[in-house]
């Protein structure tokens, strides 16, 4: 969809949109499914589930942890942090597929995920948005960490269902979330007509620029993934 200029949602709302088209779409996972590989390299199902329930655990802590400080990064800028070669990115994949596999019953860890997540939107409901709040050693605002989790569950939504056929894709107001922040990044709309979700894929290295997009493009060709 083309860049509009309007204003977003609240916070919380973009978050339960995000949360709950993620959440609808584990919680249809079977065991058996939850073994199909992801969009996340070496990642499957439950393993990217878990990596999720880890993301909403830091949110809920967060929610609840007052900085004390000033902000030190927004809803755009605390992605730069996740950039290729950036030493946030370096995170390995080997400890969710550990921990994912010792789960005797997926349904184990499906429960898990949807009882935090519907605990961080309690949270995010209630939460001053512009209180500072700390995570992972920076300082946003509530109200930008809320559209930062957003953004986590709308890009792994894609690639969640990547094999899973019929699944539903995420909700409207996540992806136009992460859109806002890619250009946010980027420093202007992208000059492109990519829907919201291969505008996610392409900006997030999950799918390769074409040679006509780097010449649209330009320079900032050679910014992209903007992060991943």
């Amino acid at each position: 969809m083309p860049h509009e200029e309007t204003p977003p949602p609240p916070p919380a709302d973009v978050l339960r949109a995000s949360y709950r088209a993620f959440g609808a779409v584990v919680a249809r996972v079977d065991e058996e499914r939850s073994w199909l590989p992801t969009g996340c390299t070496g990642w499957a199902v439950r393993d990217l589930v878990l990596h999720c329930l880890g993301d909403a655990r830091r949110g809920l802590v967060a929610l609840h942890t007052p900085a004390g400080r000033e902000p030190d990064r927004d809803a755009v800028t605390y992605w730069e942090l996740w950039r290729p070669g950036a030493a946030g990115g370096s995170a390995g994949r080997a400890v969710p597929r550990v921990i994912a596999g010792l789960f005797a019953e997926f349904a184990e860890l499906r429960d898990l995920y949807l009882e935090t997540s519907a605990a961080v939107l309690h949270a995010a409901d209630r939460a001053d948005t512009g209180e500072p709040v700390a995570t992972q050693g920076h300082v946003l605002t509530a109200g930008d960490l809320v559209r930062t989790l957003a953004v986590e569950a709308t890009v792994h939504h894609l690639d969640l269902i990547v094999s899973l056929p019929g699944a539903p894709g995420p909700s409207g107001e996540g992806l136009g979330e992460v859109r806002r922040t890619l250009d946010g990044l980027l420093g202007r709309p992208v000059p492109l007509g990519w829907d919201d979700a291969h505008y996610a894929r392409a900006a997030t290295g999950r799918a390769p620029l074409t040679e006509t997009e780097r010449e649209r493009l330009g320079a900032d060709a050679g910014r992209f993934p903007l992060f991943g």
